[in-house]
C-alpha cells in the first residue's frame, strides 16, 4: 500500500542523515560504474533491455547525488528534489519507449551471453544497494523515491536476464523488446507515484505555514 506507508513520515522534517549518506555515496559510485558497464554492452550486444538498465543507472545516480544535496532541508525542499527525480524517470521510461520502437523495425537479434553476463553483474550491484537502502523505503517522498528507484532497478535486471533466456528460447528480440517495454512503464508508473506524493507533501507544508501564520 504505497499511500498509507509514506503518509506516515511526511511531518519528519529531519531524516536520518550520517549513515544515511554514507549509503547513498556507495550508491551513486555503484549506480555510475554499472551505467559504463550497461552502456557499452548494450550497445556492442545489441539489447533494448541493456540500454534501458544502463540509463536507469545513470539516473539513479543523478538521483542519489541530488538525494545528498537535499538532506538536513526541509520537507518542501526535499519534496521539490522528489518532482525533478520523478520528471526523470518519465523521461526514462519515454525513451525506452522510443528504442523499442526502434529495435522492432529493425529486427536486430541481441547477444545473449551479453545479456546473461552483464545482467547477472547488474542484478548482484543492485540487490546489495537495496539491501543497504531497505530499512529507509518508508521515508519522505525523496527518500521514498530513492527506495523505488532502487527496486525497480533490481526487477529490472530479473527481467534481463528472463529476457536473455526468451531470445536464447526463441532466436527472437521480441522478449528483449518487451522486457525494455515493461521496464519504461515501471519507470513511468513509479515516477506519478512520487509527483502524487511530493504534491501531497508540499500541500501540508503550505497548510502548516497558513495555520502557523494565523496563530
Amino acid at each position: 500500500m504505497p499511500g498509507s506507508c509514506c503518509d506516515r513520515r511526511q511531518n519528519d522534517p529531519s531524516p536520518p542523515r550520517e549513515g544515511y549518506r554514507r549509503l547513498l555515496w556507495i550508491a551513486l559510485a555503484i549506480n555510475f560504474l554499472m551505467f559504463a558497464v550497461e552502456l557499452l554492452s548494450g550497445f556492442r550486444g545489441g539489447s533494448v533491455s541493456l540500454l534501458g538498465d544502463s540509463l536507469d543507472f545513470l539516473g539513479d545516480a543523478a538521483n542519489y547525488g541530488i538525494s545528498l544535496s537535499v538532506l538536513g532541508l526541509s520537507v518542501a525542499a526535499r519534496a521539490h528534489a522528489s518532482r525533478l527525480k520523478a520528471i526523470s524517470m518519465l523521461s526514462f521510461g519515454a525513451w525506452i519507449l522510443g528504442i523499442v520502437c526502434w529495435h522492432a523495425h529493425t529486427g536486430r537479434i541481441p547477444s545473449v551471453p551479453t545479456m546473461g553476463v552483464v545482467g547477472a553483474c547488474a542484478l548482484f550491484a543492485n540487490g546489495a544497494v537495496a539491501a543497504l537502502l531497505f530499512r529507509y523505503r518508508e521515508g519522505d517522498s525523496n527518500m521514498r523515491s530513492v527506495w523505488l528507484c532502487t527496486r525497480n532497478d533490481v526487477l529490472g535486471n530479473v527481467a534481463v536476464l528472463l529476457a536473455a533466456l526468451g531470445v536464447f528460447g526463441t532466436g527472437s528480440a521480441w522478449p528483449d523488446l518487451i522486457v525494455a517495454a515493461i521496464m519504461s512503464t515501471l519507470a513511468l508508473t513509479s515516477a506519478m507515484h512520487i509527483l502524487r506524493q511530493s504534491k501531497a507533501e508540499l500541500r501540508d507544508g503550505a497548510e502548516r505555514r497558513e495555520v502557523a501564520g494565523r496563530q
